[in-house]
């Protein structure tokens, strides 16, 4: 079953060894641990559904809470401490494009909001009800779960939007293709979800984007249907499938997409490699990128999230015998660590390994080999589980991210981790904060940041010490010409800073196709844009 207050099944666990508590306490202080919130007392508080009866809708309070929040820090401070500011007041399990369009109708005739949800795990506010006057219905499209149809000649697949990432995978190898759209969210997020918020998966270098998969599909609007036509190129105008990418359930429920999949490939493997410091490995990855290395995956790590992935893995005895070998090599404290993805046929992959340890090489960096690459491979789908385990001893766990071009990568960076622990010695508390390139294009990469703090003994204190911290890494971001999210989508938490990047009038004709495709603003009220310029249901 999953975690109805944190992240994932309830009996999946990311174990800490005592060495890498001491390594928490030493770089951040001592953890605070305060009890949580049981499930029964929050259930106690769930108030009564506003809704009439209706076949497709339940209002239980266990079904409600569940549906709440997503997977933000202030969504996790809020399931913890019980202090969840509004729920769904039904949740609706549609099967077909017309129990959607049932839907439509039902909340017109009783001034009622709708919130698409796919696998609940949005770190940015998709998926939250806000108080108000009007009551809320989210639409869980977990029934919308198959693999329709494959085209094997054009490699095309006819898939239902709310199917999760492993069954998806599984439905997709079982006739020997592969989607290869791997977040760090695979186990639990949907591919409707993937869509709608331009998801991008681990291994995006060989695989693409989301938006370079995702042909067509299907999208039920309040306005009525939209069909958009899988086809390999088009000069008709604007293309719809960049509204719908991106429109995180604003302009409609996507229901099913037609997606570019490829066959499995006959080889896949991770490796590592060490460079003695950050711009060295900037420059390696750089040149890699330029040189068009067939690679999968390339993951920069700067010298703290290198140094506190060895000391949070638990393998002590390896990761100090790893060590005095790369001090012997010049590889000190600022060592970073790369890890790379190749995947395709025997031939290709013998290619991009020879030409990417050159490059490697070139830039004074050291293949440590397959055993760490192997580890990333394993453990990639249960680093989110370490949330859980850092936040019962005490500590909680953020992250943020962009993308800017290759000559403001180091700026940012760099001003990026100043800015959230600048912020934090205001509030008086202690922040670790590391950095690492998870995806690269010809023209720049995307910047993810991790920053680990104690708890505080108030849910209220430890919401405003994120805020600041968040909106100075923000202010940042725009202040370096980056954009507010890579691959997280805007939700609730960025929608202050989408203007800065959109501009006016861009933010006024997402507005205007909201008029369109949802004329009376029933759908994720406070995403992508307000309904001040609409005729709104309140």
């Amino acid at each position: 079953m999953k975690r109805w207050n944190g992240w994932g099944n309830i009996n999946t666990h990311y174990p800490l060894s005592q060495s890498s508590l001491r390594y928490l306490q030493k770089r951040v202080s001592q953890g605070v641990q305060t009890s949580d919130v049981k499930f029964e007392d929050v259930i106690c508080e769930v108030p009564d559904s506003r809704l009439p009866n209706h076949d497709l809708i339940k209002t239980d309070p266990e079904d409600r809470l569940r549906h709440a929040c997503g997977q933000s820090l202030p969504d996790w401070i809020a399931l913890r401490t019980g202090n969840i500011s509004a729920y769904p007041d039904g949740i609706a399990y549609p099967s077909t494009d017309e129990d959607v369009q049932e839907l439509f109708k039902f909340a017109r005739a009783n001034s009622i909001h709708l919130i698409p949800y796919g696998g609940g795990t949005s770190v940015v506010g998709h998926i939250n009800p806000r108080r108000g006057e009007n009551p809320i219905i989210t639409i869980d499209l977990s029934n919308f779960n198959q693999l329709l149809s494959i085209d094997k000649i054009s490699h095309l697949a006819l898939i239902e939007a709310g199917i999760r990432g492993p069954d998806l995978e599984h439905q997709l190898s079982s006739e020997g293709f592969t989607l290869g759209h791997f977040p760090q969210s695979f186990e639990y997020s949907t591919l409707g979800g993937w869509i709608a918020t331009r998801s991008c998966g681990q291994q995006s270098y060989y695989y693409g984007r989301i938006e370079d998969t995702f042909a067509g599909g299907h999208i039920e609007s309040p306005g009525g249907s939209i069909d958009i036509n899988p086809v390999p190129a088009s000069a008709a105008g604007p293309d719809l499938r960049h509204i719908i990418l991106g429109s995180e359930g604003r302009y409609g429920v996507i229901t099913r997409a037609s997606m570019r999949i490829r066959p499995l490939p006959e080889v896949e493997g991770f490796f590592a490699a060490f460079f003695r410091d950050w711009d060295s490995g900037v420059s390696a990855v750089r040149t890699l990128v330029r040189f068009g290395t067939n690679l999968s995956m390339l993951r920069l790590s700067d010298a703290i999230e290198t140094e506190t992935t060895l000391a949070l893995s638990g393998k002590d005895k390896l990761v100090a015998w790893a060590g005095r070998g790369l001090r012997m090599l010049g590889f000190g404290s600022n060592r970073c660590l790369l890890i790379y993805g190749v995947t395709g046929d025997n031939k290709s992959v013998n290619l991009a390994l020879e030409q990417s340890s050159s490059i490697i090489r070139s830039r004074g960096g050291i293949i440590a080999g397959k055993m760490i690459g192997s580890q990333w491979q394993k453990s990639r789908f249960l680093t989110p589980y370490l949330r859980n385990t850092l936040w019962d001893y005490g500590y909680a766990i953020d992250t943020l991210e962009t993308a800017v071009p290759w000559n403001k990568v180091t700026s940012l960076v760099s001003e990026l981790k100043v800015s959230i622990m600048k912020h934090a010695e205001k509030k008086g508390i202690k922040v670790w904060v590391f950095a690492h390139l998870s995806h690269v294009y010809r023209d720049g990469a995307s910047i993810y940041v991790t920053y680990i703090i104690p708890r505080t003994s108030s849910g209220d204190e430890l919401l405003l010490q994120w805020n600041s911290m968040k909106n100075a890494a923000c202010q940042a971001i725009l202040f370096h010409g980056g954009t507010i999210t890579h691959q997280h989508g805007i939700g609730q938490d960025h929608l202050p800073f989408l203007e800065a990047e959109k501009g006016k009038i861009g933010v006024d004709i997402l507005r205007n196709i909201g008029n369109i495709c949802d004329p009376d603003a029933i759908l994720g009220p406070q995403i992508l844009f307000t309904n001040t310029d609409q005729s709104s249901l309140d």
